[in-house]
């Protein structure tokens, strides 16, 4: 069996040493995997993926990617070693252009990679390409999400960090968005991803991941999770109908 792109054992977390939000949490994620982080609020799922993208501090346990200890790696140690994040807000610099937001983003590649990775992004991203000079504060917000997910991509990554990549977004512009994750997911970049709509999550990744209080208490395939009655009224306050197509 190969080794895991991402491993965490025993992880713990917080913004105060006093108090910790992770408990011990530990999980792997393989490559060319999605894997959902779903649950309550407040049950630490965004401290979770802000942790392992290094911009939350760590207080015990490890966290492994591509056989490497990343632990007490900074963030942009990080993206130079193959992580991709994409924060909930703040994600695009709103006052500047779709294309300058790009070449921002591109340049920690050669110079010789820059210009085919930001075409490769609006060949990824067609609305994108089709207003390069609009500014980024001028995007809807589905078009403003991809922007972002494109600026992570540019660095191709081995790994893709989203948290709450749907936060804000219609119901049509939800399943828009998990069908291009699930595209980039055919390229091999493997998905971590936080959601708070659980449906969408469940329909789209290979794997879940539940939270509460901290804690991982259930983890297992979406096709199972999402047929869980028991999982969905205790979590997410639906009656789980199985996987959405």
């Amino acid at each position: 069996m190969s080794e895991p792109v991402l491993a965490a054992d025993d992880l713990q977390a917080g913004y105060e040493r006093s108090t910790h939000v992770l408990r011990g949490v530990s999980f792997e994620i393989c490559l060319g995997e999605m894997l959902a982080l779903l649950g309550p609020n407040g049950a630490g799922k965004s401290t979770l993926i802000r942790a392992v993208a290094g911009l939350v501090p760590k207080f015990g346990g490890e966290v492994r990617f591509l056989g490497s200890d990343i632990t007490f790696a900074k963030a942009h140690e990080l993206v130079r070693a193959g992580l991709g994040f994409v924060p909930q807000t703040e994600n695009v610099f709103t006052h500047m252009t779709v294309l300058d937001n790009l070449r921002l983003a591109a340049d920690i590649l050669p110079k010789g990679e820059r210009q085919p990775q930001i075409a490769a992004m609006y060949g990824l991203f067609p609305d994108l390409g089709r207003r390069p000079q609009l500014e980024a504060g001028r995007l809807s917000g589905g078009q403003r999400q991809m922007l972002a997910i494109a600026r992570a991509l540019i660095a191709k990554p081995k790994l893709l960090l989203l948290d709450e990549p749907s936060a804000g977004l219609s119901p049509k512009l939800v399943g828009e968005l998990f069908g291009k994750l699930r595209e980039i997911q055919t390229q091999g970049v493997t998905i971590l991803l936080v959601e708070q709509n659980a449906r969408a999550a469940l329909s789209a990744a290979d794997r879940a991941i539940i939270l509460k209080e901290g804690r991982i208490v259930h983890e297992g395939a979406c096709t199972e999770l999402a047929s869980d009655r028991s999982i969905g009224q205790l979590f997410f306050g639906f009656m789980p109908a199985g996987r959405v197509a």
